[in-house]
């Protein structure tokens, strides 16, 4: 089972590696859902992941809010994104929507075309889109590259039990050609019952590992 931990500071990071996290999301400002953080962290993160053979995933959200971005914030994106490998981050996570709620494809391949040689997860802005436009997204972003899509499988205030039924449905379309990443409200408590419950080999959380 992997782990990803979901933090903004180096020594929370360094307790769920030590605690067993494989693979970390890295963000500032968790308060607002997570932006992207300062170079310097990035570089000390990779460097503190290295230690315990875990990867970095840096987030790439230039603010609090929706995901729907002005040109000036895709080009902010795509600064971080040269800033993420240059701190040598083993990935991305990003996502971006229209506003009229749908994948923002036009940016979103500006973004994957940036960030060619990471992995790349599409995280829960994926929620915002209507049920039938998810399995679109799920055959979109597979067709172009992204190894991973992070999803609580409905609204975040709801349980993540509430979910589990559509979870199942967006695992078994996804069929291998995608990951899904589940999280929110995923914690050391029911992490085991709700791997069991989806058939799942990774989850995602900011209290996955203590």
């Amino acid at each position: 089972m992997l782990y990803e931990f979901c933090a903004e500071n180096l020594p929370l990071i360094e307790q769920a590696l030590e605690a067993g996290a494989g693979r970390v999301e890295l963000c500032d400002n968790l308060a607002v859902g997570g932006t992207t953080p300062s170079y310097g962290v990035m570089r000390g993160a990779v460097l503190l992941a290295d230690q315990y053979d875990a990867r970095v995933m840096t987030m790439i959200r230039p603010r609090g809010g929706d995901f729907v971005y002005s040109a000036l914030e895709t080009e902010i994106m795509l600064l971080d994104i040269d800033q993420a490998k240059a701190a040598s981050s083993q990935g991305l996570v990003f996502g971006a929507l229209t506003k009229e709620g749908e994948l923002d494809k036009d940016v979103l391949k500006r973004l994957i075309s940036a960030g060619q040689g990471l992995e790349m997860t599409v995280h829960m802005a994926f929620d915002c889109l209507a049920k039938d436009q998810q399995l679109e997204a799920i055959d979109w972003l597979s067709q172009h590259g992204v190894q991973r899509i992070l999803t609580h499988g409905g609204p975040a205030e709801e349980p993540i039990e509430a979910h589990f039924d559509w979870l199942k449905e967006l695992i078994a379309y996804a069929d291998g050609r995608i990951e899904i990443l589940v999280g929110g409200g995923v914690h050391l408590g029911n992490r085991e019952q709700i791997a069991q419950e989806l058939g799942i080999q990774q989850l995602h959380g900011t209290r996955i590992v203590f």
